[in-house]
């Protein structure tokens, strides 16, 4: 995550608000959107919401790998947060979840499986910069997150948001400027929130969208550094939780506390016998005394 990638967010929420019912900016105005709208005898328009809403998911992937150059595919979950989001405003017929919208827009899509932008290969340039051919390789890397459902995709996008406004309002050039650090504070509540769910295991797509999440805002102090900006007074981020032989348990177990937990059974394992010992002396000296 950066100020480049959260930037391009902010550009399309201008045409595709995040609130329904907004004044918005006109598609046909943003660069190269219409070359995802190849939909027979609509003149390369995007006449229905969802073809606005898979158009504005391809825009994103081009954007942001192509254009922008991002190697780091752990981006495209974000898209994927953002696709979730928008598809759970409405209903839409035939889509019920994250699933019905890849077989019916990605899964043969020529845009997303030959990388074809507006009739030009791309695929040697997404390549060289990520490793994979095309945008459906990426979102199939990721594909587990598909069956995460809408709502709970929806509040993921609610701390998505803080955390992106943290890198765009960051200002190198006023340093008296604390903006990031509200957003900041409205990220760790969300994150918070995200994190008292009582199931998250290890290996769940939750806990890897909640540890994306994790790892940018502890990366945001690297970005201060970069610009020479001390954001040292953000609150800090606590461990996921996570579910472990039916316990709740930190992601991150405290180590010492463990051993601690260890000495004190072997101490009271030990003591068990002493004690018997003890008890057994006594009774047979009793006997003799009589």
């Amino acid at each position: 995550m950066d100020n480049t990638m959260c930037r391009r967010f902010d550009t399309l929420r201008s045409y595709l608000p995040d609130e329904l019912g907004k004044a918005a900016l006109d598609l046909k105005t943003l660069k190269s959107f219409n070359n995802y709208c190849p939909i027979a005898g609509s003149e390369n328009k995007c006449e229905t919401e969802l073809d606005k809403i898979n158009g504005g998911c391809l825009w994103l992937f081009d954007q942001l790998f192509v254009k922008n150059k991002k190697n780091d595919i752990n981006i495209a979950e974000y898209i994927i947060i953002w696709l979730s989001y928008k598809l759970n405003q409405k209903t839409y017929e035939g889509i019920n979840n994250l699933n019905d919208f890849y077989v019916k827009y990605i899964q043969n899509n020529t845009y997303y499986n030959k990388c074809d932008n507006g009739g030009q290969d791309c695929s040697d340039t997404l390549t060289e910069i990520t490793g994979y051919t095309n945008y459906k390789e990426i979102i199939d890397k990721k594909k587990e997150l598909l069956s995460i459902n809408f709502g709970l995709m929806s509040k993921f996008y609610d701390a998505f948001k803080p955390l992106c406004n943290m890198y765009t309002e960051l200002d190198a050039n006023d340093t008296s400027n604390k903006n990031y650090l509200d957003c900041a504070k409205e990220f760790v509540g969300k994150y918070n929130e995200l994190n008292e769910v009582s199931d998250i295991t290890e290996d769940s797509p939750y806990y890897q969208v909640l540890s994306t999440l994790s790892n940018d805002y502890n990366n945001f102090k690297g970005f201060c550094n970069r610009i020479s900006v001390d954001c040292n007074d953000i609150p800090s981020l606590s461990p996921i939780k996570i579910k472990e032989n039916g316990v709740q348990g930190s992601v991150h177990n405290d180590v010492q506390n463990f051993g601690v937990t260890s000495s004190s059974s072997s101490i009271t394992n030990k003591l068990i016998p002493v004690v018997s010992i003890f008890v057994a002396i006594s009774f047979f000296l009793g006997i003799s005394y009589k």
